[in-house]
């Protein structure tokens, strides 16, 4: 365990980051995979890609996004396993609970990351290296020995998120003021949370390679290189200042993907998916108050190797977007979908579908929701409140209750899946519109 000392009462922000999460959640549940390579993949098939990596593994240069086929060249003895989703969010409650035995949690950023706003005494420097550590053996007391993580400490929750980082697995750093330049001066700009490919090309373009170039910037240079309000928070926030801290007011979209199983590689086993990943997509939308103005379908195939270049992978991707009027009910965007199929690619090269995925985009708040002009108010006020009485029955008797007839074919295929931003929380919170009452249901609502 490495600590940044520094003599400061201005740590305001605890940021936990659980290690190799889904991997070390397996390894809690079976003693055989401890101290093994594993791999946490979402079906059997060397098609698909390792969605968590144990440390072990990871020696290999196996990481999340890893292809099968090359995390089993990289490390032939390797353990596969399957994700099970629905533990995976159990086991994040467990950690919530044991969290708060030693304090509040301020948010949830992730299912495997949290935030911890600081108060008081506990804003000392030894105070909140003292409640940390309190924090990660509560974790290993309550919910599992195997679980490690990351904790960061800092003036705002940005840096506390890069403190985090700085030291894995199972590191306690502090980023107190005055070690701040210093510190953040030795990273290298993709360390920062935001800055991916694209970005750092565009720090790039403008001649920003290093840490102490940009932290070097002044506020209208930062503004103009980052690109908008963002440029500025981010010159504050690598000051130290707890500076407009906040999460956007809403998501601005809501997607869902899935490999298919090899049952399932065929137009009609893709078509079905496809219209389950709609379905959870319009819960997840109407669960959240949101409506959507695009809907996106993408398909990728195995193609014959007959049909590509030897040095080319044999593979083809295909997607396409289309605007859709403000909406949330699945009626309407079962149309979108429909309309969408009809213009995927034709021909034997793309008989094979291996995976696909559905997105709703551009999303719109209820408060800044318009009402069509164009579609008859009635049909529109008919059509959402069917979608919330179906959302009400599954809510109260499982997601699959009621379903489009075009998902039949895959109801057993794409169950929920956890992307690490977010939550599944389809059924943790009270549906808009829907009183448990009405449904003899008493409200059991977990706190997240």
């Amino acid at each position: 365990m490495s600590t940044h000392q520094a003599n400061s009462s201005s740590l305001r922000w605890l940021f936990l980051d659980l290690n190799s999460y889904f991997a070390s959640i397996e390894q809690q549940l079976r003693p055989e995979l401890r101290n093994r390579p594993i791999a946490v993949v979402p079906v059997m098939a060397d098609t698909t890609c390792a969605i968590a990596a144990s440390y072990e593994a990871k020696a290999f240069g196996v990481k999340t996004g890893t292809l099968v086929a090359d995390a089993k060249r990289l490390c032939p003895k390797i353990a596969l396993v399957e994700a099970r989703h629905e533990i995976y969010v159990e086991y994040h409650h467990k950690i919530i609970r044991a969290v708060e035995k030693c304090a509040p949690i301020s948010s949830v950023q992730s299912i495997d990351e949290m935030a911890v706003n600081l108060m008081g005494r506990e804003q000392s420097l030894l105070n909140a290296l003292d409640l940390a550590r309190a924090i990660k053996q509560s974790i290993r007391d309550r919910v599992g020995h195997t679980l490690r993580c990351s904790v960061g400490l800092a003036p705002n929750r940005y840096l506390a998120k890069i403190a985090s980082d700085m030291d894995k697995p199972d590191g306690l750093v502090a980023l107190a003021p005055d070690v701040l330049a210093a510190a953040l001066s030795r990273l290298q700009l993709r360390d920062l949370p935001g800055v991916g490919a694209r970005m750092e090309r565009r720090l790039h373009q403008h001649h920003i390679h290093t840490m102490p170039q940009l932290l070097s910037l002044s506020r209208e240079h930062m503004n103009r290189a980052w690109g908008g309000i963002n440029g500025e928070r981010l010159w504050h926030w690598l000051r130290g200042e707890d500076f407009n801290d906040s999460s956007p007011d809403h998501p601005k979209s809501v997607s869902h993907s899935h490999v298919l199983p090899p049952e399932l590689r065929t137009v009609e086993g893709a078509r079905a998916v496809a219209h389950k990943l709609l379905h959870k997509a319009a819960l997840r939308l109407r669960t959240a108050g949101l409506w959507a103005t695009n809907v996106s379908l993408s398909l990728r195939y195995l193609v014959p190797r007959s049909s590509t270049p030897s040095h080319s992978s044999p593979r083809a991707a295909w997607s396409h977007t289309v605007s859709v009027i403000e909406c949330q009910d699945t009626q309407t965007l079962i149309e979108a979908l429909i309309n969408l199929w009809n213009l995927r690619p034709q021909g034997p090269a793309y008989q094979r579908p291996f995976h696909v995925g559905v997105w709703l985009g551009d999303l719109v708040p209820n408060h800044l929701h318009t009402l069509s002009l164009f579609s008859h108010l009635e049909t529109e006020s008919h059509r959402t409140r069917l979608s919330v009485t179906m959302d009400a029955l599954n809510h109260k008797y499982g997601l699959d209750t009621l379903m489009p007839g075009g998902m039949l074919l895959a109801k057993a295929a794409a169950p929920t899946r956890i992307a690490f931003t977010a939550i599944p929380d389809l059924f943790e919170h009270e549906i808009p519109g829907v009183n448990d009452r009405d449904l003899n249901n008493p409200s059991s609502q977990s706190r997240l």
